[in-house]
């Protein structure tokens, strides 16, 4: 599957993918506000590539046209936290040389046309850090509305209790931001 916007083409992941996915992941910051402990080696890039991202129809990699390097991932999976099985949430991450850009906004606002208009999910939901403001704002941007703040919602890699907005956007409210 192949999304395209204005700069950027999302399509799966191919073991292809290691090295640049280690190239961002490594990165402390980027790993901190996504949750997970930056990647220590090519090799264990190589294996979450295989054990996350290969093979899942709804988790794309986030390919710069310009160059056509991979910069990021997005991607829809099922929410745990409802009882609905056409709920989805959205999970994000792009490399800190791309913060700041639009980038994100532009490949979220894409996933969620897809996730509603392609496959005809109801509700996607996101969460973040209580500190990742720029997470939030790429939130905010895309239409999501506030659910509220889970106190103590997460234990991080480096095993700090991290408290955590949600946020959710249901099919209509997204079809009616379009017009």
């Amino acid at each position: 599957m192949i999304l395209i916007t204005e700069r950027l083409i999302l399509r799966n992941l191919t073991e292809k993918d290691a090295s640049e996915l280690f190239e961002y992941s490594k990165d402390e910051e980027v790993g901190k506000n996504a949750g997970w402990k930056p990647h220590e080696s090519l090799e264990e890039s190589k294996q979450l590539l295989t054990e996350i991202f290969l093979g899942k129809e709804d988790i794309f990699g986030i390919i710069e046209k310009q160059t056509g390097k991979l910069i990021g991932t997005v991607g829809l999976m099922p929410d745990s936290t409802r009882e609905n099985e056409d709920a989805r949430m959205i999970g994000y991450a792009i490399g800190k040389d791309y913060w700041g850009k639009g980038f994100m906004t532009e490949a979220v606002k894409r996933i969620l046309s897809y996730g509603f208009c392609e496959k005809a999910y109801d509700l996607i939901s996101v969460s973040h850090y209580t500190d990742n403001i720029r997470s939030q704002r790429v939130i905010e941007k895309c239409g999501f509305q506030f659910e509220g703040v889970q106190r103590k919602g997460e234990r991080r890699y480096d095993g700090e209790l991290m408290d955590k907005n949600w946020y959710s956007l249901t099919k209509e409210e997204f079809c009616q931001n379009m017009n």
